[in-house]
């Protein structure tokens, strides 16, 4: 979910800056408890936060119990603090990928079934020949605790729909977190197919960064803390954090979206979004200018 790095920033931050000294070390200890670095030899790491641009892989995974899961949305955000932009390249699911791990072609979203945080990293860093420096995961099944814990989102929906026996009706409405995730995750009823999904899904995190940031959501920090530390993992400790509000707010603030245009194509009985070599090699090098990095 693209915004969920701001909307993480701007709730800790707010909190620290406000709060007392016991409530900053609450909200260490629930960051502390987010915390999974990656176990891996690699540059990406290089990066100097306050000098260096980086990037971040956000990444929305569908876990339920006895099932290892898969992304439901993969995002990747560069940013850059001395150009003061910053671009967001949202991946679909079923995009053809090649693992090298597996030696074989996949659907992206599937990387993270077979090798978790790890591979996943590895394959979009593979797909889009650039370094990955931070992720953040969210469990999207966890994500509607979230959504309660801030008192729920306003929405405005293009157009009415059922899923799974929710029933969202068109126009402005204000929802709990039961509806937000299925206002997410709805596609197959959307004319735009997965681009439709994740505009609704931009459009949720959007108004959580909204009302996350409203001096009435500090009121219930402490829910808010417990949702996210139970639904959110990363390789971000706060320090880092509060570097790349400090360093990086100016960019983050002026963000520029690129949609990975390909073609849906049926390969041995699966469907898959196929990008030409030509496009994803477009898209790096724009991603690879952003991060000062050879073309």
């Amino acid at each position: 979910m693209q915004n969920i790095i701001l909307f993480i920033l701007a709730l800790l931050l707010t909190i620290g800056g406000l709060s007392y000294y016991s409530i900053y070390r609450t909200v260490a200890k629930s960051v502390n408890h987010m915390y999974e670095p990656l176990h891996r030899d690699s540059k990406s790491q290089d990066a100097v936060i306050g000098h260096d641009p980086i990037s971040i892989l956000l990444l929305g995974v569908d876990e339920r119990p006895g099932d290892k899961g898969r992304t439901d949305s993969m995002i990747v955000l560069t940013i850059n603090p001395k150009t003061k932009k910053s671009t967001m390249v949202s991946i679909p699911r079923d995009t053809r990928v090649f693992m090298r791990s597996k030696n074989t072609n996949i659907k992206i979203n599937a990387a993270y079934t077979y090798e978790g945080i790890e591979g996943t990293v590895q394959t979009v860093e593979q797909f889009l020949n650039i370094p990955i420096n931070y992720y953040i995961k969210l469990n999207m099944e966890g994500f509607k605790d979230i959504v309660d814990a801030i008192g729920g989102i306003t929405v405005n929906n293009d157009f009415p729909f059922t899923l799974e026996g929710v029933h969202i009706p068109k126009g402005e409405q204000h929802i709990d977190g039961k509806v937000a995730l299925k206002y997410a995750r709805m596609r197959k009823e959307d004319p735009r197919g997965d681009f439709g999904r994740q505009q609704r899904q931009r459009e949720i995190i959007n108004q959580i960064v909204h009302e996350g940031a409203q001096l009435k959501s500090l009121k219930n920090y402490q829910g808010i803390l417990t949702s996210l530390e139970k639904n959110i993992q990363t390789n971000l400790t706060l320090d880092k954090m509060i570097d790349i509000q400090s360093s990086y707010k100016e960019a983050v603030n002026n963000i520029k979206q690129i949609e990975v245009k390909g073609d849906d194509k049926k390969i041995d009985n699966l469907w898959y979004h196929v990008v030409k070599n030509e496009t994803r090699k477009d898209l790096s090098k724009t991603l690879r200018h952003q991060l000062n990095l050879e073309s």
